[in-house]
This record gives structure tokens, C-alpha cells and sequence, in this order.
């Protein structure tokens, strides 16, 4: 298949003709327009730094139900013992920053550049992005960000300062979710830190469909609001 090259207009060709590595488009914008329609027909960005804005719809796609979240016992007693504070939509600058932070902390490289931290604060302002965070002593310990449409959470980054903050944020999206009865997580790229916590690969044809039922119900925009838990 061809890599598309996008013009200045908001669009994108069908998710299924992306190329067999996922890569669909090169170039566009990150305006909120162009990524809210990229997120609706299963399609997202990732790119290095200095490279052109790059979009993917991978097949297979990795994706968490809510309902299949793992958390063994043994990791259930861990987070009970670090006390996490799990919050929504209270530090959305700061976990997208912390994100990009962590990494290349790490010597790792980062999509999260200047311009992505500018869009996605955007869409968070729109009240389409949210932000988990967990606490630990009143410090940001981890957290993780995303994009949410319809019934679905398309899920971007997280970071752990403090082990296990991350999948304490994850358990505190996922229970809201639950109580939302949103549809599913889309967690992009297949990793083995999300399969062992219950994302599995489904062909990407399945997730459009499944995608597509849940667009039809309507978005929880605003600042999202739960009471904050121990977990």
C-alpha cells in the first residue's frame, strides 16, 4: 500500500489502507479538527522529533476491555500498601509533561514534543483529552493521558515516578469506564507491559466495527469528575 501525503484539507483515507506496518499518512497539522476526526476513524499520530507528522492504524490493534483488566492479588495488596491518591483531570499539564519528561529522563526517545503537548492541552481544554493521576504524599507519583469519543478511550501515555503509580492510575480509568459503560481502552501499539495487564491484539477491521458502535453514543466531554479513591 501507499503512504498518503495530507493536504492542508481535514482529511484522511480509510484506516484500511495503511500499509502493513500500520503507517497510513504523512503530513497534516495537529489542529483539534484533524485529530479528533484521526481518533474517529481509528487513526492516530507518532513520529520522532524531526521527523514529519506520521499516522497509523496497525493491524492487529491492541486493545484493554474494561472487564479484562488484570490486576492480580499480589499487585492489588501492593497498590493497598502505596496508598495512591487517584485522581481525574487535576494535573493534565503536568502528566502529558511528565510523560515526555520520564522518557527521555531515560535516554529514550519521545513523540511527545512541543507541538503534540500544545494540541493535546488543546483537546484537553475542549474537554475531549483527560488526564489520571495517582498521588503519593501529595506529590504526582504517575499517571497517564488519552482522548476520549463516544464510548471509547483512546489511550496515549503514562509514567510512574514511584512503582506501580501507573497501573494504579490504570485501575482508577478503568473503574470509571466500568461505571460509564464505555465499550473499550484502544492502547494502540502492542506492548507486554499492557498485555500482562489484559490488552489483547483484535484485527483492526474488528476494531473499526467495534469502534463505529461505539461513536454512536455521545461523548462525556467536559472535565471528567470522579471522588477520589485509595487504591
Amino acid at each position: 500500500m501507499p503512504v498518503f501525503m495530507l493536504s492542508d484539507q481535514i482529511e484522511f483515507p480509510p484506516a484500511r489502507l495503511a500499509r502493513q506496518d500500520g503507517l497510513l499518512a504523512v503530513g497534516g497539522d495537529l489542529s483539534a479538527e484533524r485529530l479528533l476526526l484521526a481518533y474517529r476513524m481509528g487513526i492516530f499520530p507518532w513520529y520522532s522529533g524531526g521527523e514529519p507528522i506520521l499516522w497509523w492504524s496497525p493491524d492487529p490493534r491492541l486493545v484493554l476491555y474494561p472487564a479484562e483488566l488484570k490486576i492480580s492479588g499480589r499487585l492489588q495488596r501492593t497498590l493497598k500498601k502505596d496508598a495512591f491518591q487517584v485522581t481525574v483531570d487535576q494535573a493534565f499539564d503536568d502528566v502529558i509533561g511528565s510523560c515526555a519528561r520520564v522518557r527521555l529522563e531515560k535516554g529514550e526517545d519521545t513523540w511527545i514534543d512541543k507541538d503534540m503537548l500544545n494540541a493535546y492541552s488543546r483537546l484537553h481544554r475542549m474537554g475531549f483529552a483527560h488526564s489520571v493521576e495517582a498521588w503519593r504524599r501529595g506529590k504526582l507519583a504517575g499517571g497517564l493521558y488519552g482522548v476520549s469519543l463516544g464510548r471509547s478511550f483512546f489511550g496515549e501515555s503514562m509514567f510512574a515516578r514511584v512503582s506501580n503509580a501507573s497501573k494504579a492510575a490504570l485501575a482508577g480509568l478503568v473503574d470509571h469506564l466500568k461505571s460509564a459503560s464505555f465499550h473499550l481502552i484502544d492502547c494502540q501499539v502492542t506492548t507486554n507491559h499492557m498485555t500482562r495487564l489484559g490488552a489483547r491484539e483484535i484485527p483492526r477491521a474488528r476494531f473499526l466495527k467495534e469502534l463505529e458502535k461505539s461513536l454512536q453514543f455521545p461523548t462525556l466531554q467536559g472535565r471528567w469528575r470522579f471522588n477520589p479513591v485509595e487504591t
